[in-house]
């Protein structure tokens, strides 16, 4: 798991508070699918209403697929929030676009991957989120068992949590992210959004998500 630049990072990360596109409130903790209470929650989708926000967050998408895999051939969106972000890098490379289900169409040509597949074809994964990694491997597996070759993975935002980290490796999976957690405290802090109280409640749900706030 990789951060593309930490003043890129710093960047996007006060860009996507200023738009509420991130949510600090552990005082009114939010519930995850998975059970978790948490502080934070992550909303990327939102800074594709903002041209300022998108346009930033595309150009580093780029930059990172250009650095760090070169020999991209083609663009995967996770369904759903990145399909959109995908879909924008495709046509800013003029690269071949597909999406990826979390599961197989229920009618039709049940199909779990949504474009042109090619087998052998070099591909890079687009993410807006990573927690714990499990939809995103998931979708580099598809990608996999539909033929083509996974290059790796680029996501606007991840929480960098260590068993993501660890997901990542065992899949042999390299990604690549713009903005993470440890680059969003210091700016949360300096701006104003949280306090010094917050922000040490904010590092212990970093330590432990699974038991915070229980």
């Amino acid at each position: 798991m990789k951060l593309l630049d930490k003043t890129v990072a710093a960047e996007i990360a006060l860009k996507l508070l200023k738009i509420e596109a991130i949510r600090l409130q552990p005082e009114n903790p939010f519930t995850w699918a998975s059970g978790w209470k948490s502080p934070i929650y992550c909303d990327n989708r939102l800074s594709l209403s903002y041209p300022e926000v998108r346009t930033l967050i595309k150009d580093n998408l780029i930059k990172a697929i250009q650095t760090e895999f070169s020999e991209v051939e083609a663009i995967a969106g996770v369904a759903t929030a990145g399909i959109p972000q995908g879909a924008i890098l495709a046509d800013a490379l003029g690269l071949p676009f597909v999406y990826v289900r979390s599961k197989a169409k229920g009618h039709g040509m049940e199909n779990m991957i949504e474009g042109k597949v090619t087998p052998g074809q070099k591909v890079v994964v687009v993410e807006d989120l990573v927690s714990t990694g499990g939809s995103s491997l998931k979708a580099a597996r598809d990608l996999k068992d539909a033929g083509f070759e996974v290059l790796g993975m680029v996501a606007i935002f991840t929480y960098g949590f260590d068993v993501a980290s660890h997901n990542f490796q065992e899949a042999g999976i390299d990604l690549v992210c713009l903005s993470n957690y440890s680059s969003l405290l210091p700016q949360a802090l300096a701006k104003d959004y949280i306090d010094d109280e917050t922000l040490a409640s904010l590092v212990e749900w970093r330590k432990d998500p699974s038991t915070w706030g229980k």
